[in-house]
């Protein structure tokens, strides 16, 4: 197991001294949000590498690893092809912004190529772990960061890792006998537990967008609601007027000309039968 630890390591150092030859250093506007004050947050993310809702998951998974362990765990983003200009300062931040409060672990992480990021402990930490156990740490998270594909997704996989080696921090420090990794009691943040946080996390993170659209949608409905109802009471209130069309007298007189026979009564308060002329009945049968 320490042979594979080892040539894992020796990897690693060589990949890393490799890519350092073509590393970019961070824009020069960004580098005071990195190294001029200790981070008020967990997730330090100036360049904006991860969206607002990315952002926010991981943040909320740092934030709920702290109320539940005594080593906080902070992570500065860096770009897949950057670095910081000299080594030195990542050390220089650790010394200057963490050596008073709570102990913690301070990554930062390559996005996109875990397997460059660096790792570094509090002053208070420093003496109490090993050098060795810190490298496995870090080797094992990069390690299982790297077997899923998207640059999201090794994050979060290494955050999660990670959060549950720094329980095996916290038992050396305590002075309790170390326990296998795959022993860490579910009260703690175990893999599942871990797993919760997330689900947790995206759910709150779909909650936020939904109130972040509800006002929007809420008032389009009433708008619309507002535009039936407008149109239905204007529907039955409507009325119609047909226009008026001159007809032109049919060579100057006031009636047309009539097909068939005119019948005519002599007055119309008087029923039309007794106006009919009288004759005997038996002409009526002729």
């Amino acid at each position: 197991m320490k042979s594979r630890v080892a040539c894992f390591v020796i990897l690693w150092l060589a990949t890393a001294a490799s890519w350092a030859q073509t590393a970019n250093p961070i824009p020069e506007q960004f580098l005071p949000a990195y190294l001029t004050a200790r981070p008020k947050t967990f997730l330090v993310d100036p360049q904006g590498l991860l969206n607002a809702a990315d952002f926010q998951d991981r943040l909320r998974f740092l934030n709920y690893h702290a109320s539940d362990s005594t080593i906080d765990l902070f992570v500065y983003l860096i770009g897949g092809d950057q670095d910081f200009p000299e080594e030195r300062r990542k050390r220089e931040i650790v010394e200057r912004f963490f050596a008073a409060g709570r102990p913690a672990v301070i990554v930062f992480y390559t996005l996109g190529a875990p397997q460059h990021s660096t790792m570094d402990l509090s002053p208070a930490l420093t003496s109490q772990i090993p050098a060795v156990d810190q490298r496995h740490a870090l080797a094992s998270s990069i390690q299982q960061a790297r077997q899923k594909l998207t640059s999201v997704e090794q994050f979060e996989t290494f955050c999660v890792q990670l959060s549950i080696r720094i329980y095996w921090m916290e038992r050396l420090v305590s002075g309790e006998p170390p326990i296998h990794i795959n022993e860490l009691p579910a009260a703690r943040i175990s893999p599942e537990k871990a797993k919760a946080a997330e689900k947790s996390a995206k759910l709150l993170a779909i909650r936020d967008q939904a109130l972040k659209f509800a006002l929007p949608a809420g008032v389009v409905l009433g708008l619309l609601a507002m535009v039936y109802v407008y149109l239905r009471v204007t529907g039955a209130r409507a009325q119609y007027h047909f226009p008026v069309l001159e007809v032109e007298p049919r060579l100057g007189g006031n009636h047309a000309a009539g097909v068939g026979a005119v019948i005519s009564f002599a007055s119309a308060a008087v029923p039309p039968a007794s106006q009919r002329d009288q004759m005997p009945e038996y002409l009526r049968r002729a």
